[in-house]
């Protein structure tokens, strides 16, 4: 099966001892996440309506590599895109695997500062408001379990214990 982001393939995986594992799994050309911080400290995150979950989820900005597309390149087009805001400096956070049971796909986390509005550019089935936070209460928020995306609590939460200083 096949769509227009990703396929689903059967493959065959060898194990120790010749036994032989099949597996569906999901091919995806990966995706990165922005974590767009103003110069005050409050982070740009983004209520985008989700058909899975058939809601609203509140996330930080995120888009699908194109082929060939450099992850920060990715980064810089789709913050613009989903929130209005352009970066003047991006730099790598982290790196994950989204679901590495069952897909391939590998999320790249930009930090976005330095930023400046401009105006978003929403895809035509795209339903995005933009929700702008203080530090304090992404922090409550993630704590509380009110940020449900996984990608943004990664992102979040790795952000803050770098700012934190925690390394243990």
């Amino acid at each position: 099966m096949s769509g227009p982001i990703f396929s689903v393939e059967r493959r065959q995986f060898h194990r120790e001892g010749g036994k032989v594992v099949t597996r569906d799994v999901v091919v995806h050309p990966g995706a990165v996440t922005i974590l767009p911080v103003l110069q005050d400290g409050r982070i740009v995150l983004i209520r985008n309506y989700r058909f899975a979950t058939q809601r609203q989820l509140l996330e930080l900005p995120a888009g699908t590599l194109e082929p060939d597309e450099p992850p920060e390149q990715c980064a810089l087009r789709e913050l613009e895109e989903e929130t209005g805001y352009r970066a003047g400096r991006i730099e790598p956070l982290c790196e994950f695997y989204t679901t590495p049971g069952i897909c391939t796909e590998r999320m790249w986390v930009f930090l976005a500062t330095d930023l400046t509005r401009t105006q978003q550019n929403l895809q035509g089935h795209e339903e995005i408001d933009v929700a702008i936070i203080d530090a304090h209460e992404a922090r409550r928020m993630l704590r509380d379990g009110e940020i449900e995306d996984g990608k943004t609590i990664a992102a979040l939460g790795t952000y803050f214990l770098r700012q934190d200083g925690t390394d243990s």
